[in-house]
């Protein structure tokens, strides 16, 4: 169950988290700043490549690694494969993760690793791989980490990343806000070195405002009817959450939303891509989990009987390609099952800053849905 009255008590939601994830949030614009400092101090403005890579490889643990590997392919686009390395083992220990490059990988393909820890023994194994195939390497982890000696006994290139002056109570969740633009950022600087995406230092100053921006409305100070993330979970408290993403951009913000639901909410999701979506999630809205189909008896203990769970829509759109839309569509099936919908859209800007923007916004609301349920 929801504590709908701790979303309006900041001082509650502080004391609730332990895990510094509105901190971490919060210091989203902040983190994009000190990765572009720490990227610059490392070299990484100064490189000139000989020319663009054959194919973008990336590696790393749990969903840090995959979102910087979705966000990384969503910008770079057709114009180079960017695959993420899947690791094998017997557990997700740091210990146990290996790595393998795919056959072909050789000195014209780039391998980029990003880890919030570090310590992975099978990075380092993976590194040797790239080392003997002459691939180049570059990494951001931890300032001190054994992964930065790894890279430097190879003459890769480590940048340091951007964490925190504070620790928090308990371990940090690998799709924990912060943790994703302290990877991502510089590899993003890196990148733009490249000519794959275009990332210049006053494009990351708008990305880390429009992130600063998404913190003052979606802030714990900021009351629930005028907070769009404490509204959306709100919203989400006793649903199934089916998210309909519309956009180039807005995909890979939905997959993380359902990874972060889960990872720090504990809460299921669905996520599909518009118009797909409306045939592969029709049944399921027309299902037991419809409104309408549970309808409200008067006469039902409302004390003693749980609440049946229903679906509810949550539609985040980018501005779609060719500005053919089909959130028409999209609203008019709910409608048609009695399934509520919420919708999120950024406002105009660049494709970077309007990713961010969905990202911390549906970050925000994930920490809420967490902090209020207790998980």
């Amino acid at each position: 169950m929801l504590d709908e009255s701790l979303l309006d008590d900041p001082d509650a939601l502080a004391r609730a988290d332990r895990r510094a994830l509105l901190r971490g949030a919060a210091e989203a614009g902040a983190r994009v700043r000190t990765a572009v400092r720490h990227a610059a101090e490392a070299g990484v403005s100064e490189l000139k490549p000989d020319g663009r890579p054959r194919a973008v490889l990336i590696a790393g643990p749990g969903m840090a690694a995959t979102g910087v590997a979705e966000f990384l392919g969503t910008l770079v686009g057709a114009s180079c494969p960017v695959s993420r390395l899947t690791p094998q083992g017997v557990a997700p220990a740091a210990g146990a993760l290996r790595w393998e490059l795919p056959g072909w990988a050789g000195p014209v393909d780039l391998l980029l690793i990003a880890t919030p820890d570090g310590s992975e023994p099978g990075l380092d194994l993976l590194i040797e791989q790239a080392y003997r195939r002459g691939s180049t390497v570059a990494a951001v982890a931890p300032a001190g980490s054994p992964l930065s000696g790894w890279v430097a006994g190879i003459h890769g290139l480590f940048v340091p990343m951007a964490t925190a002056p504070y620790e928090p109570e308990e371990p940090i969740a690998a799709s924990a806000p912060g943790v994703l633009w302290a990877l991502l950022t510089p590899l993003l600087v890196l990148l733009d070195r490249t000519g794959l995406v275009s990332a210049p230092p006053e494009a990351l100053q708008k990305v880390a405002d429009r992130l600063d921006r998404v913190a003052e409305r979606c802030g714990p100070a900021i009351a629930a009817y005028s907070n769009p993330a404490k509204t959306l979970a709100a919203e989400l408290a006793e649903a199934l959450p089916v998210i309909w993403t519309e956009g180039t951009s807005a995909g890979p913000a939905g997959r993380r939303f359902t990874a972060a639901l889960a990872e720090l909410a504990g809460r299921p999701a669905l996520t599909a891509e518009l118009p797909e979506a409306l045939a592969s999630h029709s049944v399921l809205l027309a299902g037991a989990l419809a409104a309408g189909a549970d309808p409200d008896d008067f006469f039902r203990d409302r004390v003693s009987e749980a609440q049946a769970l229903h679906a509810r829509v949550v539609l985040l759109r980018d501005r779609p390609l060719g500005g053919i839309s089909a959130a028409p569509a999209a609203r008019e099936l709910a409608l048609t099952h009695d399934t509520a919908i919420s919708e999120l859209e950024p406002e105009e800007g660049a494709e970077l800053e309007t990713l961010a923007e969905l990202i911390a916004t549906t970050d925000f609301a994930a920490v809420y849905l967490a902090l209020a349920s207790g998980a």
